[in-house]
């Protein structure tokens, strides 16, 4: 090297301001930036207005006026959306959202992806936007398991497109995996496992062979399975299992009570998060299956990608509705049913 070369610039102590923002539960990092660019964000009393700056644990920074709280560990939930629920902070219609049903006592928490206004199932939820950035990178590689109902009569050959991977308006699709588990009259159901999860792109796939999808239920995302959880109930993924499966340092701690359920109150994304929340979750210990990716490849009645233990569908269709469908052919109600918290019965 040239004695003239200059010399790389050592990166200034600390992490940028929007990073601080997102993990103290304020905002995601993109919305955060945008809060810095309105003069929403001070850093030791003075107001800044871009998000290009380093800030330590000695600096004082405040939003709205309001001291930064201290991040608190990264937590992870697993939620049972149910359909007619909007996977947005505010709905330009004025539908309701994901974050009207959650518990009141929730702290602010943040989507994994999305899932849209009429599907249903696994839906995981942060507190953390570092976390919901690392577990939505298409270089995670996490397989997301979908129950699909078609109406049609597929066959393995109707299919085998999909397989291979399509090409859509010049936009790729990856290969799916997709088993064709039974045809019920005019309808069939399959197990889908996709990688990249593009905006509605088993519906747009399943369009391009020909097949109409009228429900479409995720009960995968990579190691975290949906399992019995009811309809619109959450459950806190337990810190040993972060640990295990993200590589998070986190000490296991003791099961806290899940919060009461009252719907249309708080733990939307615009609540703050308050000091002394306890966890969403009843037992903390959300289903999981192996590691990132468990079981891929997996064929027959479980799908592809099923963990251990996967399930066979039970023979009648599931009705829509909160809580377990009798008799019902969800293939999330499996093997030993966890405890489940019980609403109290209104007065």
């Amino acid at each position: 090297m040239s004695q003239d070369a200059p010399k790389p610039k050592k990166s200034p102590p600390g992490d940028r301001i929007a990073k601080v923002l997102a993990r103290a539960g304020v905002a995601s990092r993109r919305d955060a930036e945008k809060m810095i660019v309105a003069g929403r964000v001070s850093v030791n009393g003075t107001v800044i207005e871009s998000p290009a700056l380093n800030v330590t644990a000695r600096d004082r920074v405040e939003v709205d006026g309001r001291p930064l709280d201290a991040p608190e560990p990264a937590r992870l939930w697993l939620y049972h959306k149910p359909t007619g629920l909007v996977t947005t902070a505010k709905d330009e219609q004025g539908r309701p959202t994901i974050f009207d049903d959650l518990p009141e006592d929730m702290p602010r928490v943040m989507s994994v992806g999305r899932l849209d206004l009429n599907s249903e199932g696994l839906l995981l939820l942060t507190n953390d936007g570092g976390l919901k950035r690392r577990l939505e990178l298409p270089s995670t590689g996490w397989l997301r398991r979908y129950r699909v109902r078609v109406k049609g009569n597929p066959t393995d050959a109707t299919l085998e497109p999909l397989r291979e991977g399509i090409v859509l308006n010049k936009e790729e699709f990856q290969p799916m995996q997709v088993v064709l588990d039974r045809q019920q009259g005019a309808n069939a159901w399959l197990t889908v496992g996709i990688r990249e999860g593009k905006n509605r792109e088993i519906r747009r796939a399943m369009e391009s062979i020909g097949l109409s999808v009228n429900r479409l239920i995720r009960i995968s995302y990579g190691p975290f399975q949906l399992g019995p959880l009811p309809v619109g109930e959450v459950e806190e993924v337990r810190r040993r299992v972060l640990r295990d499966q993200l590589g998070l340092e986190a000490e296991d701690g003791p099961a806290k009570p899940r919060p009461t359920r009252q719907r249309g109150k708080g733990g939307g994304p615009e609540s703050r998060p308050r000091a002394g929340t306890p966890p969403g979750g009843k037992r903390g210990g959300a289903k999981v299956a192996g590691g990132p990716g468990a079981g891929a490849g997996a064929r027959g009645a479980g799908g592809p990608g099923a963990g251990a233990g996967a399930a066979k569908p039970a023979k009648r269709d599931a009705k829509p509705g909160r809580g377990k469908a009798k008799g019902s052919d969800a293939p999330w109600e499996t093997g030993k049913p966890r405890l489940t918290r019980r609403r109290p019965k209104k007065d």
